[in-house]
């Protein structure tokens, strides 16, 4: 990342964010009061969702009770992913997101091999950990994660690397990280695999590709690729008026 562009941490949690004409706007967050903390929020689930994916161990940004459901099925080797969550995720955040219209559910879906399952597995370590104590912590890993993005399948997502990684992110403990992929992968890894089978059920092949759906009446529709925001924006429009 060069220096003069923010990081995905920046944009989601209260700093400048840079626009193509060399304009800027703030997201702004207040630290006085949890009333005003615009910063996204994440929570988990027992349900079994309205697509019928099981949201048990899965990260979702936004209020629980929101309307609309966006799926995300990512991999932290996908540079389509890097750049949705660049580009795109920062305004569905706080044009869906935050007036809580929307919440994104999470899933991984390791497409580019081995070292794809290792930071799916890491991630669910992470979330596995910081879930009910600091949810907001797995968002600071994982923008850090990307942030480090490399070559696919260059060794940039090896376990070593990702708790090196993981040492400079504030609330989250590179040591049980370490441990957790020594002595949950397995566990991890057959969690990754059912919702990769799922995944195919539902005719997805690659990241990033996502489902929005009306929870109450089941209207979706699908987008694949890093899809600038007025995309979302007719598709989540457009299953609100059906």
């Amino acid at each position: 990342m060069s220096l003069d562009q923010p990081s995905r941490r920046a944009v989601l949690t209260g700093s400048v964010v840079l626009l193509g004409s060399g304009s800027v706007y703030f997201l702004t967050r207040s630290d006085d009061s949890d009333d005003n903390d615009l910063s996204p929020s994440f929570h988990s689930s027992d349900e079994t969702s309205a697509l019928g994916v099981e949201l048990q161990e899965k990260p979702i940004m936004g209020a629980a009770d929101a309307p609309l459901e966006l799926y995300y099925w990512t991999d932290f080797q996908c540079p389509f992913c890097e750049r949705f969550e660049r580009e795109t995720l920062p305004d569905l955040v706080q044009d869906y997101v935050r007036p809580g219209e929307l919440r994104i559910v999470f899933i991984s879906l390791p497409y580019f091999g081995a070292d794809s399952m290792t930071a799916a597995v890491a991630s669910k370590c992470v979330w596995d950990r910081v879930s009910q104590s600091d949810p907001s912590a797995y968002w600071d890993w994982r923008t850090a994660i990307f942030d480090k993005q490399g070559e696919k399948n260059s060794g940039w997502a090896s376990s070593e690397n990702l708790v090196e990684y993981t040492r400079s992110v504030s609330g989250v403990d590179a040591d049980a990280l370490e441990t957790c992929l020594d002595e949950r992968r397995s566990e991890f890894e057959a969690q990754v695999d059912a919702d990769s089978e799922q995944a195919r059920s539902f005719g997805i092949s690659g990241t990033p590709t996502f489902v929005a759906i009306d929870r109450e009446s089941g209207s979706q529709e699908s987008l694949v690729g890093a899809q600038p925001i007025e995309r979302f924006e007719e598709v989540i429009e457009g299953i609100k008026s059906t």
